[in-house]
C-alpha cells in the first residue's frame, strides 16, 4: 500500500508534467518524525490520554504534518499550480497512506502475530 501511495504520489507529477505536487511528499517524512524522536518509536503514545510537554509536543506536531499533507495539494490548486486531476490523485495518494499507517499502527497492537 506504501508502494502504491508513492507511485501515485509520482503518477500526480509525470502526467500533469508539473513537480509541484512532490511537496507533499516532504510531508510524509515528516510525520513519523515525532513519533520517533519524541515518543521512542512507538506509537503507543498518540491514542493514550496520558500528557506532558514532550508528549503533546508530538501529538501536536503529527498532527500539524498530517494537515499539512491534506493543504499542500490544496494550496497549490488554489494557486493555480497544478490541475484538479493532480490534485485529487495527491489526495487518493494521502488516504492509501494514512490506510497504510493505520494498518502498521494495528498490527503492532496486535500481540499475537
Amino acid at each position: 500500500m506504501f508502494s502504491a501511495s508513492i507511485l501515485l504520489q509520482i503518477l500526480a507529477c509525470a502526467i500533469y508534467n508539473n513537480w509541484w505536487p512532490m511537496l507533499s511528499a516532504l510531508m510524509y517524512v515528516l510525520v513519523p518524525m515525532p513519533c520517533l524522536f519524541f515518543g521512542g518509536g512507538s506509537t503507543q503514545f498518540l491514542m493514550s490520554r496520558d500528557g506532558g510537554g514532550w508528549i503533546d509536543a508530538a501529538k501536536f506536531l503529527t498532527g500539524a504534518s498530517a494537515v499539512g499533507s491534506i493543504a499542500i495539494p490544496i494550496i497549490l490548486k488554489h494557486a493555480h499550480m497544478i490541475e484538479t486531476g493532480a490534485m485529487l490523485i495527491e489526495l487518493v495518494s494521502f488516504f492509501i497512506f494514512i490506510c497504510t499507517v493505520l494498518c502498521f499502527h494495528q498490527a503492532n497492537l496486535d500481540d499475537d502475530w
